[in-house]
């Protein structure tokens, strides 16, 4: 299997940030209503945003993390971002985020982007395993994963404050 057909399938590829992808990525990582699932607390400046892009070119064994594009193939068009965090080559695992824009959600991007990325762990970087992070209200993410083969694996109580309190975070993991 080539490194494109890793990361393609017949509706989508995930592709390298590219220094065009620096308007869309300041559209959305200014975005306040999706601050709390990333733990953003500020703006990003369009140089902050230009400089992270740059940075992004180094090889994920130094960056700890890798970011990837989800571009819809038929229309050639950016619908979204999943990333690789917390790499760790000797323990053979890493994080795994994923954010699908508003007018593009609830059309399967999500999931194929996440197999995609899953046989790239797998076949590419050769990890044993992978998890993600998901605040207990976020059952659309609870079900993508658990769809996906995670398990849940424990809950980080009171992790997430909000203007109402705190919430729980749930763990889950898939062996690869």
């Amino acid at each position: 299997m080539t490194y494109e057909q890793l990361l393609e399938t017949a509706e989508l590829r995930l592709r390298a940030l590219e220094p065009s992808d620096e308007e869309l990525l300041y559209q959305w990582e200014n975005n306040t209503k999706i601050w709390q699932v990333s733990s953003t607390i500020a703006p990003f400046s369009r140089q902050m945003l230009h400089d992270y892009i740059e940075a992004a070119q180094t090889d994920i064994y130094a960056a700890k993390q890798l970011r990837l594009m989800i571009e819809d193939k038929s229309i050639r068009k950016t619908v979204g971002t999943i990333d690789l965090y917390d790499f760790d080559a000797h323990n053979r695992r890493a994080g795994i985020g994923i954010f699908v824009a508003e007018q593009f959600q609830h059309k399967q991007f999500a999931t194929k982007a996440l197999d995609c990325l899953l046989t790239y762990c797998r076949s590419m970087l050769l990890l044993h395993q992978t998890y993600v992070e998901i605040p207990v209200g976020n059952t659309i993410s609870i079900s993508l994963f658990s769809k996906a083969g995670f398990q849940q694996v424990g809950i980080k109580k009171d992790w997430l404050i909000h203007e109402t309190g705190y919430e729980d975070v749930i763990v889950m993991q898939k062996i690869l």
